[in-house]
Formats: structure tokens, C-alpha cells, sequence
């Protein structure tokens, strides 16, 4: 059976051509990159012009790219390197209550370490609104941390109002763009932020590598001691094949974004009018038109998102009933709780993230399989009403 992949928000497949860049670097080009012989300056090379494609990509400049692990990686160097470097001008970090958990981990953490932390609310489309961000900034406030799109239901966030807010208040402006970059236009001066995350695994690159641009200027403290790697923010060897593979997929993602953004706000459209004119009791989570081109997350009364996902698993559908980071857990989305839906309704959600392979016939196929699934599931169900 052929396996139908609309779990994009979680991970990418690789691009043939990312995989292909990274091979030399693997054996013959597999130098130390801090090494001064000619294998190590190869290595330096590479990674030099690694990071233009980065730095280019977003509008920044080479010299603002710190290479590291991942997203995950690259918020906590944003949080805790600003907030180390500055406690003693303030101890007041600004977030909202539906970022990834790599900021509200990192924030709670800074919270039980003497920080304080504000998390601003959403409406029911799940849209920060600039005033409360605006409201909740105090005389001892050094960062805001808002994410660019929401990872679990693909709202886009008015963030060049929020960063206007800070820069008002000379406060530093953090987003974690990691859903957005790839899929959308980015570029840090149209935004105005000081720091911006990004992975290289959610763009068709590998995984294990990601970056922070760090606007010139924005001093943080490293959180690894060592060598002088990354303009001495980031201590370690760098990992250049996997830096080549996500310098390519930034290079290909450049080449083909409009194209794949028109591509998948058609799917994405058309899976929602479908499934929505098509299946009684559903809803579409998050902001209809502000969401990421290739999002849809729709919830379903008088079902669980878990019996949802198995059967379309047997049909050969892979789908996620939230965010990879959480989906083991049985407690109700955080994200999908903050926008004031019911534990009972947000048992009954998917989350269908489509990428550029997928077609306009699988988007058919999932969705005439979704309602002989739901069908099946409510007609089992002694909550779902008898019309």
C-alpha cells in the first residue's frame, strides 16, 4: 500500500538533492572546519557560504547566522542567553500560552530560576492580540518571545506590530519561526525582530540542525562553554553535512516557494471545504485565512482524534491529532484549550499538514475516507445526536 504523508508539521522528507548535497561531506570534503590545513578550510568554506544561503533566505547578513541542533536548540539559546546576559537589567520575559514547548519549557524553567514570565492570551482563532503584549510590559521586561505561526493549527501571528511594541520600549524581540520559514515569505527587517529560530527538518532538510539569527548588535551568553565555534555563541565542531543539507534545502525552498505556496493553498482549501460542507459537527480550528499555506485542523464532535488517526493509518493516511512534541500525551492541546474549545471537542481534532509532493487526488482520497470514518465512529457512538 502506498503511504499517504500529511504530517508535514512534524517532519519533512529529506529533498533527493539535500541528501545528495550532503554526501561528499560525509567522506571526501569531512574536514574540521577550525582546522587551518586545507581539508579543515575546505570544511570553513563551505560553512561560509552555508550561511549566506541562510542569511539571504531571511534578509539578514552572513555574519547573524549561529548554526545549531534544531529548533528546539535555538529558542533556548534565544531565551536563556538573553535572559542570563541581562538579568541585571530585568527579570521579566513576555510569551504566549500557545507557544511550542520549547519556549514555554524554557520560560517555566527561567520561572523556577527567578525570572518572571507574562503568557499573553489568544482569541478564538488563536491571534495574540499587540495590546495585550503591550499591557503586559513592565519597567523590568527584556525580552518578548511570540512564535511566527502556531505549530498546531497554523495561525499566523501579527508579529511586526508586536516588534514595533517592544523596539518602543527597548525591549529585544524573539520569534520561533521555525513552522513559517519555507512556507511563507520571512525576512527579520520586514518583521523587525532581534532573534529568529528556524530547523532545518521542517523545510525538506535533515534533521539535527537548525539556526538562530541574532540581529547585530544583540549580545546573549552562550549555553555551551568551549571553543570559539559560531562567533563564540555556539561551542562545538559544526556539523557540516548536516549544515550543507540545510543550507540546500534553504536553497531549494527559495527557488520553489511561491509555487509551492499557491500549490498548497489550494489543497489546503479544498480539504476544508470539503470536509467542513461535507461532515456534520465540524470545525475548523485557528484562523480561516491568517494559517500557514498547508495546514488544516479541523475537529469532529463525538469522536476521539486517536480512533480518527489509527483508521486512517490502516488506509495508509499519515496524519497527527496535534503536535509531534506532545502527541503521546493524553492531556487536552494547551494550544486548543487557550482558544476556550472544550477537553471533549479537542479530543476530536486532526491536524492535516500537507507538503509539496502531495496532490489534489490524495487530498480526495483522505477526505472520502474521513467521512466513511466518521460515519462508522459516530454511528457507534452514544453521544452523537439521532437527527
Amino acid at each position: 500500500m502506498k503511504r499517504i504523508y500529511m504530517d508535514h508539521g512534524a517532519t519533512t522528507k529529506p529533498d533527493p538533492e539535500v541528501v545528495n548535497a550532503m554526501l561528499p561531506y560525509y567522506n571526501e570534503f569531512f574536514g574540521n572546519a577550525s582546522s587551518l590545513h586545507s581539508t579543515g578550510q575546505d570544511a570553513a568554506k563551505v560553512l561560509n557560504r552555508s550561511r549566506e544561503f541562510v542569511a539571504d533566505f531571511i534578509g539578514a547578513r552572513s555574519d547573524e547566522i549561529i548554526f545549531t541542533s534544531g529548533g528546539t536548540e535555538s529558542d533556548n539559546l534565544a531565551l536563556k542567553g538573553i535572559a542570563y546576559h541581562k538579568k541585571n537589567a530585568g527579570k521579566h520575559i513576555i510569551t504566549s500560552i500557545i507557544e511550542h514547548p520549547a519556549i514555554l519549557n524554557t520560560c517555566k524553567y527561567l520561572g523556577e530560576t527567578g525570572f518572571n514570565i507574562t503568557y499573553v492570551p489568544v482569541d478564538d482563532q488563536g491571534v495574540v492580540n499587540p495590546e495585550d503584549v503591550a499591557a503586559a510590559i513592565t519597567d523590568d521586561t527584556i525580552l518578548i518571545s511570540i512564535m511566527h505561526a502556531n505549530n498546531e493549527i497554523g495561525t499566523i501571528q501579527p508579529i511586526k506590530e508586536i516588534s514595533k511594541i517592544a523596539h518602543e520600549h527597548d525591549i529585544l524581540m524573539h520569534t520561533d519561526a521555525v513552522q513559517s520559514v519555507g512556507k511563507i515569505p520571512v525576512n527579520v527587517d520586514d518583521l523587525g525582530v532581534d532573534m529568529l529560530s528556524i530547523s532545518g527538518h521542517k523545510i525538506y532538510g535533515p534533521k539535527g540542525v537548525g539556526a538562530l539569527y541574532v540581529r547585530k548588535g544583540t549580545r546573549l551568553q552562550s549555553l555551551v562553554q568551549g571553543g570559539a565555534h559560531e562567533f563564540g555563541k555556539r561551542a562545538g565542531t559544526e556539523n557540516i553535512p548536516g549544515i550543507v543539507g540545510f543550507a540546500k534545502a534553504i536553497e531549494l525552498a527559495d527557488q520553489r516557494l511561491s509555487e509551492d505556496e499557491k500549490h498548497l493553498i489550494n489543497l489546503r482549501d479544498t480539504m476544508i471545504k470539503k470536509l467542513l460542507d461535507s461532515i456534520p459537527y465540524s470545525y475548523l480550528n485557528g484562523h480561516p485565512t491568517q494559517r500557514l499555506p498547508n495546514n488544516v485542523h479541523i475537529r469532529f464532535n463525538f469522536v476521539e482524534g486517536e480512533s480518527l488517526l489509527m483508521m486512517l493509518n490502516i488506509k495508509g493516511v499519515d496524519v497527527s491529532t496535534g503536535s509531534a512534541c506532545s502527541s503521546k500525551s493524553l492531556e487536552p492541546s494547551h494550544v486548543l484549550m487557550a482558544l476556550g474549545i472544550s477537553p471533549e471537542e479537542i479530543h476530536g481534532s486532526l491536524r492535516i499538514t500537507m507538503g509539496r509532493e502531495n496532490t489534489m487526488d490524495e487530498v480526495d482520497y483522505v477526505v472520502e475516507n474521513l467521512i466513511e470514518i466518521l460515519k462508522k465512529l459516530r454511528a457507534m457512538s452514544p453521544i452523537t445526536p439521532k437527527d
